[in-house]
């Protein structure tokens, strides 16, 4: 046994736990700290600052990110641009190093503890005080968890030393871990099954674990033994055992046979040729790749990766990233990196099954068929379900339904939650709120009461609970209700005489305000996504049949809960391939809308009639004026549609979804149909030009207001159709003449914007000429107003007699059709 190397400690801080990082290429080592490039070094303060240094000046660069509560751990991208954040917050985020952009906010069920970044930037391993470690990949849209990984690490609090942080191994494969039972677990991300085990080396709770650069060496070591045990990756055995006091970090050196760690004490130590010659030989020798019982990429098919050399393809395929995340199709399509270094002299199956004339083996062939296509071809992506106005965990908050009603939000307080109800019109109905011992994660607002639903535990099935505004009665008329064993209500909603549960089972159960069951029936397609209702109606979107985009697409089926009489039956809802639905409602006319990923808005138009109804846009959120500026980075979170506006709240940066500190700041829109980008608003002129012009302010250009004239038209006669049919279906309307002049109003409205581009048709001469034939023919006002003003626009600008006598053909020719 090789005799212990000389410790040489420096009292880098004061006697507290300390922390310790290199800077890639070996030149710098910061305590205390963790070190992103050669000139700077990042560090995270219990003040819950997150700060860049510059190590040059030794002074404050800038500040990269601010959590409300202390930091306890940094981990920096590989291509050194992001900077991910563990803090007592139950959530972790993602900032950039260089630029001032929104953080992204990942909500964890539990405080972060540690946080690492695989060597090839494609999953954050997040440990949380619960014991979980969750593995996220990220993509392009931001993190996106893949992978729970229980049953590894022991539950620990923040303040705790032993570490519990998720270690990757140099090629990214396996991470290591440790265990509660003293032992290093390595765990693959790509099915999170466990790998080799490292046991025996220590008799207490393990503080710190790190991989020499090539991957060669482990080394790891205990607060509570004193031992820093050096292993060997290749047999997991145990080649040296040394006895330091109180080690919680260590760092290899990039390149040198160094070892420096930190301990409890406040103190560094770092320690030239720490391991003997036989050793060092090992860490200065070729890489070695991840000790792996099985490989899962081979055993995933449809997933499969084989190395491929590095061509100029992949170089392009590489440029063409985004800066900063990459996302994991990039990664599949490119194949991995160049993994040639690899050794599989033990047979333990690190290279893939290339012969020697470099072509690919038999093995994944099953009866002359390929297992990857074969399994691939009927893999789909159905679209999850959700809860109309609900949103995701962020601080141990989170709304449960959000509409134009009201909000209702619930905060964790474990064991049990407490749930919030607020209204918009408090002088209608007043807020309550009450402990919630189910943990209810769904809930449907309106003006009749409150309904709940939660999942199903090992105690007790899924419930239903509704809660209604008011009573006659001199108690509450609460009710409870439990689904069958095994059923899950994966939506809620209700109308205003039914409440409406859909569930995992595919059923929808339909029941009295009062819990009196009604009707249960099941959707032709399943799974259910989710449903809104509207007085009687209720608009139910299912999964369907698979799409060109390998996910499933979504019907809906719309009917009516009090006659029984359905509407649309099992019809596509208009999502454009790669999107996603993110809420269904009606407006206060009582007209379906739906709201997808791209910030679309859109209604169904003659959605009484069968084989009529079609999905039209009335709102595209990316064509507003504010984000054809690029300065603004933001979406919207649609809320619902009052008086013919889009209500919505504007959610800032990365951020997936509003938080609690938003709540009754929304904002709206006006419609505007994508028949071009709004027209940017005129620049204000300055006090000395204003004053030239005798204060006037700058007009819009005539193709500005052609643009408008033309939007107005197109939404002015998807507002004829709504108002027209919803007049026709209601005996009452059809019969009120305030309605009927209403439905005229709007026409004579859609009939001036034509006018008005009749007039810009004439002023520009014989060559539109005909297209001036064509505007009059598009008129609909019934009481030939509009035609009488076609005529008179046409003899005031017309500049030719040809044209006034073919409008006059057209004028003549209308009246007789009895068209007006």
């Amino acid at each position: 046994m090789a005799a212990q190397p000389e410790l040489i400690l420096h009292d880098a801080q004061p006697s507290n736990p300390t922390y310790l990082a290199y800077s890639p290429d070996g030149s710098v080592l910061s305590v205390a700290g963790d070190s992103d490039f050669n000139n700077h070094f990042i560090a995270g303060f219990e003040e819950g600052d997150v700060s860049r240094y510059s190590i040059e000046d030794k002074s404050l660069d800038r500040l990269i990110v601010r959590c409300s509560l202390p930091v306890r751990d940094l981990a920096v991208s590989p291509d050194n641009n992001w900077c991910a954040v563990a803090s007592d917050e139950c959530s972790f985020k993602i900032a950039s190093i260089h630029e001032n952009k929104t953080p992204s906010i990942v909500t964890l069920p539990k405080p972060a503890k540690h946080v690492a970044w695989d060597p090839k930037g494609r999953y954050i391993a997040v440990s949380c005080t619960n014991g979980i470690i969750y593995v996220h990949s990220m993509t392009s849209e931001g993190p996106r968890l893949v992978r729970e990984i229980d049953g590894i690490v022991t539950p620990s609090e923040n303040e705790s030393l032993v570490s519990t942080k998720a270690v990757w191994h140099p090629d990214g494969r396996t991470f290591a871990a440790p265990t509660a039972t003293r032992d290093i677990q390595l765990v693959s991300p790509e099915d999170g099954e466990k790998q080799r085990r490292f046991t025996g080396g220590h008799s207490a709770p393990i503080s710190a674990l790190a991989w020499s650069p090539n991957g060669a060496l482990l080394v790891s070591a205990s607060l509570e033994d004193d031992a820093l045990v050096i292993w060997e990756t290749k047999t997991q055995r145990v080649l040296r055992k040394f006895r330091y006091e109180k080690v919680m970090q260590i760092s290899w050196h990039p390149t040198e046979n160094i070892l420096s760690w930190t301990n409890a004490l406040g103190q560094a130590s770092i320690t030239p040729d720490f391991l003997d010659a036989e050793l060092e030989e090992i860490l200065k020798g070729p890489k070695q790749a991840s000790p792996l019982h099985h490989d899962p990429l081979k055993e995933i098919s449809g997933n499969a990766r084989r190395p491929v050399p590095i061509t100029d393809r992949t170089k392009a395929a590489g440029a063409t990233r985004r800066e900063g995340f990459v996302a994991l199709d990039d990664e599949i399509d490119m194949g991995l990196e160049d993994d040639s270094w690899i050794e599989d002299d033990d047979g333990g199956g690190y290279t893939n099954g290339i012969n020697g004339n470099g072509k690919r083996t038999g093995d994944d062939l099953v009866n002359g068929h390929s297992k990857r296509m074969r399994d691939a071809v009927w893999r789909s992506e159905p679209h999850q379900s959700f809860q109309p106005g609900e949103t995701g965990w962020r601080g141990g908050k989170r709304y449960l339904c959000m509409n134009l009603i009201g909000n209702v939000w619930t905060v964790n307080q474990d064991p049990h939650h407490t749930i919030t109800v607020e209204f918009y019109d408090q002088q209608a109905h007043r807020r309550f709120y009450f402990t919630d011992t189910y943990l209810y994660d769904k809930a449907s607002l309106n003006d009749k009461g409150t309904l709940f639903s939660c999942p199903a535990t090992a105690e007790r099935p899924s419930m239903i609970f509704y809660r209604p505004h008011e009573t006659w009665t001199t108690k509450r008329a609460d009710w409870h209700l439990s689904l069958p064993d095994g059923e899950e209500a994966t939506a809620i909603s209700l109308s205003d005489s039914k409440v409406i549960v859909c569930t995992s089972a595919g059923y929808v159960r339909i029941y009295t305000h009062f819990g009196t069951p009604v009707r249960i029936h099941r959707l032709k397609n399943s799974p259910i996504v989710t449903c809104a209702s509207h007085g009687d109606m209720v608009l139910t979107v299912s999964n369907g049949a698979l799409g060109n985009d390998g996910n499933t697409q979504l019907n809906y089926t719309l009917d009516n809960t009090r006659t029984n009489e359905i509407y649309q039956n099992e019809d596509l809802v208009a999502i454009p391939p790669g999107a996603s639905l993110k809420n269904v409602f009606f407006s206060d006319q009582g007209d379906p809308y739906i709201y997808d990923s791209t910030g679309t808005l859109l209604t169904l138009l003659h959605w009484r009639d069968a084989n009529r109804a079609r999905w039209t846009p009335l709102l595209d959120t990316r064509l507003l004026p504010r984000q054809q500026s690029g300065r603004k980075d933001e979406t919207y979170w649609a809320l619902g549609v009052l008086e013919n506006k889009f209500r919505c709240m504007i959610v800032k940066g990365q951020q997936e979804f509003p938080t609690l500190d938003n709540q009754n700041m929304s904002t709206e829109f006006e419609f505007w149909t994508p028949v071009g980008p709004q027209p940017l608003p005129p620049a204000p002129l300055s006090e000395d030009d204003l004053a030239k012009k005798k204060g006037e302010q700058p007009q819009d250009t005539n193709e500005m207001k052609r643009l408008r004239l033309e939007e107005g038209f197109v939404r002015a006669g998807v507002g004829i159709a709504l108002l027209a049919d919803a007049i026709e279906a209601s005996a009452s309307r059809s019969e009120d003449p305030e309605e009927l002049q209403k439905l005229k109003q709007e026409q004579w409205e859609a009939d001036k914007k034509v006018l008005h581009l009749l007039q810009d048709a004439c002023l520009e001469g014989e060559e539109q000429g005909m297209k001036a034939v064509e505007l009059v023919k598009l008129l609909r006002n019934p009481f030939r107003n509009s035609l009488k003003g076609a005529m008179q626009v046409v003899q005031r600008y017309a500049q030719d007699d040809l044209l006034q006598e073919k409008v006059a053909e057209v004028v003549e020719e209308l009246g007789e059709e009895g068209e007006f």
